[in-house]
């Protein structure tokens, strides 16, 4: 187990998407299933909380930093592919585009939509991600986990009672190791064609290139929170280095060295003109940690 680096102090801001976020206490990247044991364990001997973190999208940690072991799932990785069958098998740290690629490469339809998703698979299924339409859970046959007391255990997909942007995964501490994922099989150019069609169409819509979380707020659904957010007028309002992006509003970005206070803030902001104007209080999608 040498080979697991324990740092200390590391900053979190390189870790999320929105580049912002204090020092973790410790810090670890495991790349297997007996490297998360050994740290779960070291954790339990030393008293110390285990926070998990994936891609770091749809992440907002405070600039204090967060006590105890940040665990980031993003090397745990690996893809499975059974042409014949449809199913992959996946490790939690894989990213959702490289998945929707390769997915789409073997000839395997039902992953289109998320190529443009900046997550990992391990927290696209915690989250019950979705796009166009689609969401993970389409797709989810099992997961295996792991809880912070080491205890292995395999959720078929009705065990996880997924909802929108919600899954049991948000109520428990548990991580998720690796999923099962069922696909169809179809037209491999069609498929690329269409994943890359998706993309492009997020490359336009969306705020691709600055720093962000992706969307910020669930939709109230059937309506649309950018569209609340836009009818206000809100695009391109700043506080301090945090403002609502000017290509999508349901999206806030990095603009100038913004702070996490900044972000809260701007989000309070943002509930309390949509509150005042609609009567809706919009629920965020963010994860908010160490506040």
């Amino acid at each position: 187990m040498n080979s697991i680096q324990l740092e200390k102090n590391i900053s979190l801001s390189n870790f999320t998407t929105w580049r912002i976020g204090g020092p973790a206490e410790w810090m670890a990247q495991p790349k297997n299933n007996e490297e998360i044991k050994y740290l779960i364990n070291w954790t339990n001997n030393n008293k110390i909380p285990c926070n998990i973190i994936g891609a770091g999208s749809n992440l907002l940690i405070n600039d204090k930093g967060i006590k105890g072991l940040s665990l980031c799932m993003r090397q745990l990785k690996g893809i499975e592919i059974d042409k014949n069958t449809g199913i992959l098998e996946v490790l939690s740290g894989e990213m959702l585009p490289t998945l929707a690629r390769k997915a789409a490469a073997n000839g395997l339809h039902g992953l289109e939509w998320a190529v443009g998703i900046p997550g990992t698979i391990g927290g696209a299924i915690a989250m019950n991600a979705g796009a166009q339409g689609h969401c993970i859970s389409d797709y989810v046959e099992s997961i295996t986990t792991l809880s912070l007391k080491g205890e292995c255990q395999i959720f078929q997909a009705n065990d996880l009672n997924f909802g929108y942007r919600n899954s049991l995964l948000q109520h428990e501490k548990l991580i998720v190791v690796s999923a099962k994922l069922k696909l169809e099989s179809g037209h491999a150019e069609k498929i690329r064609q269409k994943t890359n069609e998706n993309l492009n169409h997020r490359l336009r819509t969306q705020p691709y290139k600055d720093q962000s979380c992706g969307s910020v707020f669930r939709n109230p659904e059937p309506l649309k929170a950018a569209k609340l957010i836009e009818e206000l007028g809100l695009k391109g309002f700043r506080l301090g280095g945090a403002e609502i992006s000017r290509i999508h509003s349901n999206f806030i970005i990095n603009a100038n060295k913004a702070s996490s206070f900044d972000v809260r803030k701007l989000i309070k902001h943002i509930q309390k003109k949509v509150f005042d104007s609609y009567g809706i209080l919009l629920e965020t999608e963010v994860k908010q940690c160490g506040f």
